[in-house]
């Protein structure tokens, strides 16, 4: 059953890669053809949060760029890729800002910035958030990516299913599991199904070069986005 699993999520993957070049090629008349032609109902919106911004620019990589950028480049290509395959959408943000609504000090912000997001998760109906986050340690040898859930919903099958995607295709020999993201304000106050995706660590210089890679970001997403697919269709 996990070997078919596994094989069900990488055919997805050779199916987003197909669609993505698709786009490319002959522009998105041609794929919203090929994502309307997929059999699944589309009833859900994910919502794709890319981590910190603005004032929080989160963790720093080891040739100073900020992890704030590396999430909202890596969501707005899911938000993209997403879209071909006819899955309804919602950034969190679509620039460098924080989303904040109130406050004067950075910490007010951030709370009010956290609150934001939750709400938006909550009062969407049949939402699914993927939080898009880098990891980082003072160590440098440290590696790979790794998926967190939150307690309600089914987070924890998707974080597993996505856990498995990405150790399969992008980082083979990992022994990263999926956790539940105990301590994490933002997948503990949410009532939905909910992922945060830590895409690899900024501390260790091949990982970092890797993230800012733009083939490596492509990749990355359509891992993150077949298996969303995969599981939405059962």
């Amino acid at each position: 059953m996990r070997i078919r699993r596994v094989a069900s999520i990488l055919l997805f993957y050779c199916l987003v890669v197909s669609i993505f070049l698709a786009a490319a090629y002959w522009g998105s008349k041609a794929t919203d053809v090929i994502a309307r032609r997929i059999p699944m109902t589309r009833n859900h919106t994910i919502i794709i949060d890319a981590g910190h911004g603005g004032e929080d620019g989160g963790a720093t990589s080891c040739t100073g760029k900020l992890e704030s950028v590396y999430n909202l480049e890596i969501a707005r290509k899911l938000n993209d890729l997403m879209h071909l395959l006819g899955l309804h959408t919602k950034m969190v943000r679509t620039s460098d800002t924080s989303v904040y609504t109130q406050g004067n000090s950075i910490a007010e912000k951030k709370v009010s910035d956290l609150n934001y997001r939750v709400k938006l998760v909550n009062e969407t109906e049949n939402a699914i958030l993927v939080s898009i986050h880098q990891n980082t340690f003072p160590d440098g040898q440290y590696r790979g990516a790794q998926v967190f859930y939150a307690p309600k919903g089914e987070g924890k099958d998707l974080a597993e299913q996505l856990q498995t995607a990405l150790v399969q295709t992008l980082n083979p020999g990992s022994n990263r599991r999926s956790k539940r993201a105990d301590g994490v304000y933002l997948m503990e106050h949410i009532q939905k199904t909910g992922v945060l995706v830590e895409c690899g660590f900024l501390s260790n210089a091949e990982e970092e070069a890797n993230l800012r890679s733009e083939d490596y970001q492509k990749k990355l997403v359509c891992v993150i986005a077949a298996t969303v697919f995969n599981f939405l269709d059962g």
